[in-house]
């Protein structure tokens, strides 16, 4: 009884922890969402791909694999606009011969560029994206996160609060 109690605790801790940090990297993420008005929609462009990349990451695994191996190797296969505006994009593939086939296929991809104004900078959503619909899908997905986090958090709490009055009744 004593060791399901223990390992139950223990898992319970980890979700614990879990909940705390999806809670701090949701909301983070949510609070730094542009308004779709910062914007502006360059149209759809057809880009192709053109070279494969190996890149250096940070290696999230934990334990001994983290220690040994701090440092991953990823592969970007990257794209070019066909109409020489200058926009790339860039995909992560499984392996540089995923990416090497893909060029070898020559397919083209089309994809929406919105410009932010502020910075100079741009990025490529799916073309049948508008910013606001990006802009409404990333406040989704983060605010889901968030959401679901809060509710995990409250459990604990209610169940800590029950533990406490059971405790003090005794």
């Amino acid at each position: 009884m004593k060791k399901g109690k223990r390992v139950l605790t223990t898992i319970s801790a980890a979700i614990l922890i879990l909940a705390m940090a999806c809670l701090y990297i949701g909301a983070q993420r949510f609070f730094a969402i542009r308004p779709a008005t910062e914007y502006e929609d360059k149209g759809v462009y057809t880009f192709s791909p053109y070279r494969v990349l190996p890149t250096q990451v940070k290696n999230t695994a934990g334990g001994r694999q983290g220690r040994l191996h701090p440092t991953k190797t990823v592969y970007y296969l990257y794209y070019r606009e066909t109409g020489g505006t200058g926009y790339k994009w860039k995909e992560e593939v499984s392996s540089r011969g995923v990416g090497q086939k893909k060029i070898s296929e020559g397919r083209e991809v089309k994809r929406r560029v919105l410009s932010i104004k502020k910075e100079g900078k741009y990025i490529t959503i799916e073309p049948e994206q508008t910013a606001k619909s990006y802009v409404a899908k990333q406040r989704r997905i983060y605010g889901i996160t968030s959401i679901c986090s809060i509710i995990v958090l409250l459990g604990y709490l209610g169940v800590w609060i029950r533990k406490r009055k059971k405790k003090a009744e005794m």
